[in-house]
This record gives C-alpha cells, sequence and structure tokens, in this order.
C-alpha cells in the first residue's frame, strides 16, 4: 500500500484560501452572471443560495473528509479507505473517473481563459475605446476564428497553470494563492465600488435582491441546482486531493463554511458590478454566454474611464481562472507523484496532454466548426457539456455514496472532525438531501 503522503498547507488559511481559489472560477464571475440573467434574477440566486447549502456544502465535505482521511492522491485515498471498510477495492477507480473529468474540463477552461488574456490586453491598449457594438461583436468574432492567436493564448495560459503546479504545495499552489487570491477581493471590492456610481445600480440591486416568485419554473429550480453544485467544484475528485494536505488541527466544517461565503459572495459582488453596468446602458442581462465577452466591453466602452474598469474585471477573470485551473491540474498531478513520478515531470506530461487536447477546442471555431462529434455538436460543445453536465455529476454521486454508505463510519467522523449528532446529521443530509438532489442534476442534464 503507497504511504500516505507528507505535503500539507503550512496554515489554515492557506487551506481555506486553496479551497476558494479551487471553486472560484469562470462558474462564479462568467456562468453566473448569465445564467442569473437567463433564469429571473433574484429568483435565480435565492434558489442558488439554499441549494449551496443544501447540495454543496454537504458534497463539498464529503469529498474533502475522503482525501484527508486517507492522506494520499484521490485514487490511492479510495483504495487505502475501501480496504481498511472491507469494501470492493474497485472504488479506487473513482479516482481515474475524476481525473479523466478535469482533464477535459481543464481542456476548455484554459482555452477560455486565453479569450480573458486577449481581452485584457485589448482593455489596457484601449481596443475597444470608441468602438460601435457591431464591431466589438465582429472583433470577438474574428479573434475566435484565428487559431494563431487562440492557440499563442491557451499555450501562455497552460504554462503558467503548470509552472505553479510544478513548485507542489508550499512553494507552488500556496504561495500563488496568498498572493492572487486577496488580489481577487480586492479588485473585486473596487469594481463593486465602482458599480454604486452607474446610474444602473438601483436597478441591478433591486433586480437581484427582490424575490420575483412568479419567475419561478421548474427549468429555473434544476438550474440553480446545477450551477450549486458547478461552482463549488464537487464531482471530480480535485478537492479530495487538497483534502489529503489539510492540516490535522484545521475545523473542516469552519473552513467549508468560510469557503462557501467567500464562493457566494465573489458571485454576488461579480453580479452587481456586471449588471449595474448592464442595466445603465439598457442592455439585455439574458444575454447568454456572450455576456462577458462581447456585452460588457460594448457597455464599458461607453463609460468615464471605460478603458481602466474594463482592464480591471477582465484582470479579476484571469487571476480567477488561473487559480482554478491550477486545482484542475493537482489531482491528476498527484495520481502520478503518488505512482513514482516526479513532480516536474508529472506536470509537464499532464500539461502537455491537456494543451494538445486543448487544441480541439480552439480548432472548433475555425477549422473543425463543421465537424460534429455527437449530433450537433462540435469538440468545444461537447467538452463543455459532457464533462460539466454528466461527469461532474456522477463523480458528485459516487463520492457520497462512498464517504456515506460506505466508508467506515469512524474514519469519516474522525476526518469530519464531527461526532454523535453532528456527524449523524452530516451522513442524514448528505443521505437523504444531497443524494437524491445530484441524481435530479444528473438525469436534467441526460435529458
Amino acid at each position: 500500500m503507497i504511504e500516505e503522503t507528507l505535503e500539507r498547507w503550512q496554515s489554515r488559511r492557506a487551506f481555506i484560501l486553496a479551497v476558494t481559489g479551487a471553486a472560484v472560477g469562470l462558474g462564479n464571475i462568467w456562468r453566473f452572471p448569465y445564467m442569473t440573467g437567463e433564469n429571473g434574477g433574484s429568483v435565480f440566486l435565492l434558489l442558488y443560495i439554499v441549494f449551496v447549502l443544501l447540495l454543496g456544502l454537504p458534497m463539498m465535505m464529503a469529498e474533502i473528509l475522503i482525501g484527508r482521511a486517507g492522506r494520499r492522491s484521490p485514487m490511492q485515498a479510495l483504495a487505502y479507505l475501501a480496504e481498511e471498510a472491507g469494501r470492493s477495492p474497485h472504488w479506487r477507480w473513482l479516482g481515474l473517473f475524476g481525473a479523466v473529468t478535469v482533464f477535459f474540463i481543464l481542456s476548455f477552461y484554459s482555452v477560455v481563459s486565453g479569450w480573458s488574456i486577449e481581452y485584457l490586453v485589448d482593455s489596457i491598449n484601449g481596443g475597444f475605446v470608441a468602438r460601435s457594438p457591431q464591431e466589438i461583436g465582429a472583433s470577438f468574432e474574428t479573434f475566435l476564428a484565428d487559431p494563431l492567436r487562440m492557440t499563442f493564448n491557451h499555450t501562455l495560459f497552460m504554462l503558467i497553470t503548470m509552472s505553479v503546479v510544478a513548485g507542489g504545495i508550499a512553494n507552488g499552489i500556496e504561495k500563488l494563492n496568498n498572493i492572487m487570491m486577496p488580489l481577487l477581493y480586492v479588485i473585486l471590492i473596487v469594481l463593486g465600488g465602482y458599480a454604486t456610481t452607474t446610474s444602473g445600480f438601483g436597478e441591478a440591486m433591486a433586480w437581484l435582491f427582490t424575490p420575483d416568485l412568479s419567475a419561478i419554473s421548474w427549468q429555473v429550480v434544476l438550474n440553480a441546482m446545477g450551477h450549486a453544485f458547478f461552482t463549488l467544484a464537487v464531482g471530480a475528485c480535485a478537492l479530495m486531493a487538497y483534502g489529503a494536505y489539510m492540516p490535522e488541527e484545521q475545523s473542516l466544517l469552519r473552513a467549508v463554511f468560510s469557503v462557501a461565503l467567500l464562493d457566494i459572495g465573489v458571485a454576488l459582488l461579480s453580479g452587481i458590478a456586471i449588471f449595474s453596468v448592464v442595466f445603465s446602458h439598457g442592455l439585455d442581462p439574458g444575454e447568454g454566454p456572450g455576456l462577458m465577452f462581447v456585452t460588457l466591453p460594448i457597455a464599458f466602452s461607453e463609460l468615464p474611464g471605460g478603458q481602466i474598469w474594463l482592464g480591471a474585471f477582465f484582470l479579476l477573470l484571469l487571476v480567477a481562472t488561473w487559480t482554478s485551473s491550477i486545482n484542475l491540474a493537482e489531482p491528476m498531478v498527484a495520481m502520478l507523484v503518488g505512482a513514482g513520478w516526479r513532480r516536474g515531470r508529472a506536470s509537464l506530461l499532464i500539461g502537455a496532454l491537456v494543451w494538445g487536447v486543448g487544441l480541439l477546442s480552439v480548432l472548433s471555431f475555425s477549422t473543425l466548426a463543421e465537424v460534429h462529434w455527437i449530433g450537433e455538436m462540435n469538440f468545444f460543445t461537447l467538452v463543455t457539456t459532457v464533462p460539466t453536465d454528466l461527469f461532474l455529476p456522477i463523480g458528485g454521486l459516487l463520492i457520497a455514496i462512498f464517504a456515506a454508505w460506505r466508508m467506515s463510519p469512524e474514519a469519516a467522523s474522525a476526518a469530519l472532525g464531527a461526532s454523535g449528532r453532528g456527524f449523524g446529521l452530516w451522513r442524514a443530509l448528505v443521505r437523504y438531501v444531497s443524494i437524491p438532489l445530484t441524481l435530479i442534476v444528473l438525469l436534467s442534464g441526460l435529458l
């Protein structure tokens, strides 16, 4: 049996920042605003928070406690804990399934993050100043159709991501989080302060925080449930890898609640900043995925100092996606390190493989645009749909079943840091609330 890892986060704060960095990313800053816009504003926000508490938090605890109890890479931790509890050794393949999931997610994550690099540079250079909405929209389409520029940005993002992962826990990931996560919140607070000066601030606040119960529908409920699952980064064994490095004395319950509050805070502040600008110009909050890369540049280009504020926003997006991508890469690298690889070589191999698959997403907007893999889906559409809508819920479901039904109660209780009534409440919540809700998320993705 592989010995447990000796790597640890250097402090409790480091673990919280790491898991927050894992959770905060495209889901909060890109996906949350357009999902909120498409699903009725305040009602979606309210349902999202409810499902974070009922679905996201218990599932996050389940995933982290497996890593903490196993103190190994996800695949090895599952094998060790299954053997300890007298369960099937095949549970270890859940770790491999998680690695495959994050592999494909990181491949498109890097491509989309490359868009934020392009927009950050264009914002600094004044590329959106005095340009019409038609010109800004056309510029985005031209960029997507340029495989060389897309590949350059994708390559640059993978290099900065894997260089941090290669540095290890204390010298790589932890040091970056100690700088980038505070910077992310500073940028958000500054943008939120700027939003209060815009003419659309009041309308945005009313739209976000005045519930309109007439907007509730089964589809809105499903979307809020799915987003709560997606935004906390559960289901891919990535948090399991981070749990293996968790300090012994840290309270898992307090850490997870802190992460949830910080995660929701990012979504709220980014929503306030975005919708204040959108409403200031009478634009449609339900623009969809193009809200970030088409609508916002149009709005900011017409504001005093808009070039600076737009640059700050895309710097925020880049920081958030960078920290999330490191989290996606770590469990894959940890799996190879646990098998005897040196971290540097493992990072190089994983980075190269993810980069290669990412090229298929790059070319999905040009050379391979008309190549359909399943139905009408090109590769980019396929890889942004199947891993997030199907693989993550499947992984989350199996993780929850293992933690709440198959794992030794003594080991789970010790890793959770709660016993008696507290442990019983968590396990009942996972068994009878989170698992059924995850099944609904999975079925909605299939349908």
